[in-house]
């Protein structure tokens, strides 16, 4: 399906030419006027609907998102956000007030890291809840791959994590998912689900991370304890693991390191 055929399936008038964005390694994303269409080849199970609830789930929480106008398996259509300037320290903020906020317990609906499913999973332990949800998947997707190594990632894990509480997170919060809107900074591609904050700072540091004003405002607005900076090559291992699944074993080096790190 093409996106202006998309756009007609939902209802909704195109509003001139399917230019395409940069849309990852899982969609082909266009433009189209006032729209982002999102469509792929081959969708995965659920993947677009995962997108949309976890996009609502951030908007719920206060945070700036694509405005969800329609969601099927075939794809979804956003709200386009027209480009603004860089605001870093804005950013921080709206990230520091989502990170305080406290949710019931930690739960995360069936959702995906990129293309890669993962299991819907409530409450418990927080180092359990981490490891059977998001580790354990990704390991036994790669322990073929990973020369050794899956033992030493199932080690970390024995040790328990630092529990702030249940936090809302964005999941994948890599520099690409950042959109500096005209109305402010505005997230994508979420991998929502409720857990600790750890998650999402550690992501943040990974493949050239957020500039250092980012991190003095978020710091000035909501500290890090020293216990959980420590955590964060623990939480990377999990973002090396899906690089090593989906894209092999250049990995292993920065996957080495984070162990070593940790």
């Amino acid at each position: 399906m093409d996106p202006l055929a998309l756009l007609r399936k939902a209802g909704l008038e195109a509003q001139g030419p399917a230019v395409p964005l940069h849309g990852g390694d899982v969609s082909r994303v266009y433009r189209v006027g006032a729209y982002v269409v999102k469509l792929s080849a081959n969708p995965l199970p659920g993947l677009f609907r995962a997108e949309a609830s976890g996009l609502g789930a951030l908007a719920e929480r206060g945070l700036r998102v694509p405005r969800v106008h329609w969601v099927g398996e075939e794809g979804l259509v956003l709200g386009y956000l027209e480009p603004g300037p860089e605001d870093w320290e804005g950013l921080a903020e709206d990230l520091a007030r989502f990170h305080r906020r406290r949710e019931p317990l930690y739960q995360a609906a069936f959702g995906f890291l990129g293309p890669f499913p993962l299991p819907e999973r409530v409450g418990g332990d927080w180092t359990e809840f981490f490891y059977l949800r998001c580790v354990e998947p990704l390991l036994r997707a790669t322990w073929d791959r990973l020369e050794g190594l899956g033992p030493k990632v199932e080690a970390l894990f024995r040790k328990p994590l630092p529990a702030e509480g249940p936090a809302p997170l964005h999941g994948d919060l890599w520099r690409g998912n950042v959109h500096f809107a005209r109305e402010g900074p505005a997230l994508l591609d979420p991998s929502f689900f409720v857990g600790e904050r750890g998650v999402d700072l550690a992501m943040m540091r990974l493949f050239g991370g957020f500039p250092r004003r980012f991190w003095e405002a978020y710091e000035a607005s909501y500290p890090i304890p020293e216990e959980v900076r420590r955590a964060l090559p623990r939480y990377q291992v999990y973002y090396l693991l899906v690089h090593v699944h989906l894209f092999g074993r250049g990995y292993l080096e920065a996957l080495w390191k984070a162990i070593s790190a940790s």
